[in-house]
């Protein structure tokens, strides 16, 4: 009979295999497009606005977001997780602007989503800012984003990895590290985000010189208020 026919046999074997080779390879290319990474919401500042955040203190304050940008804008970086390397790395590019940023008057905050051990502690020696927390998570959303495993097979994750690694950074596996990050320039008063970027995949970095010529655009508050007067 033809299916104990060693040739047919080895055939068939040679054709799932094939097949096989060519659904992974399929997986593969459809991992590495935008094709299954989900679709960022806009925030608006209303949103931001009404975040509720807390102060790392021993006896924390509770207030809300709109007091960081308030009077002088701010530049806020939501870190995915403070022992990754990467998000290490996007701290010292943020931080290596606070000399400019200080001579707008912008100041540098971030948030993190939880406080665990000396994480946050170990993270500021990369940040030269402000940190506070969104147990919440509010500044991940509105819709909140998530790269499971699936970024490791993703080519410019395998990048941005070496590209961490070349510029000597490191870190650790402490804490939720699958939810995605941003970074956010606003601007003083109600004149709006100025600039909003949301992390598409591991190590997906801000670029500094957008984030610079953002805030660039604030309008101090108090500058904004005599204006208003004079008119």
């Amino acid at each position: 009979m033809l299916w104990m026919d060693p040739g047919f046999f080895t055939m068939g074997m040679w054709s799932i295999g094939a097949g096989a080779l060519g659904a992974a390879a399929l997986a593969l290319l459809l991992a590495n497009t935008d094709v299954f990474l989900s679709k960022p919401q806009k925030a608006a500042l209303a949103y931001l606005e009404d975040i509720d955040l807390k102060t790392l203190e021993k006896e924390p304050r509770t207030f809300k977001a709109k007091e960081l940008w308030e009077k002088n804008g701010a530049v806020i970086m939501a870190v995915r997780r403070p022992g990754c390397f990467l998000c290490r790395e996007e701290a010292a590019d943020l931080s290596s602007l606070k000399p400019k940023l200080d001579e707008l008057g912008v100041p540098l905050y971030a948030v993190v989503k939880e406080q665990i051990r000396t994480e946050v502690k170990d993270f500021q020696p990369y940040f030269k800012g402000e940190i506070f927390l969104d147990e919440k998570k509010k500044f991940y959303g509105p819709q909140r984003r998530k790269m499971m495993f699936m970024g490791f097979i993703r080519l410019g994750v395998w990048y941005n990895f070496f590209r961490a690694w070349n510029g000597g950074f490191s870190g650790n596996l402490e804490g939720e590290g699958f939810i995605l990050g941003g970074v956010f320039v606003v601007g003083s008063g109600k004149q709006g985000i100025l600039l909003e970027h949301r992390e598409k995949e591991f190590g997906d970095k801000v670029n500094p010189l957008s984030v610079l010529e953002a805030a660039r655009k604030i309008k101090p508050q108090t500058l904004a208020s005599e204006k208003k007067m004079t008119m």
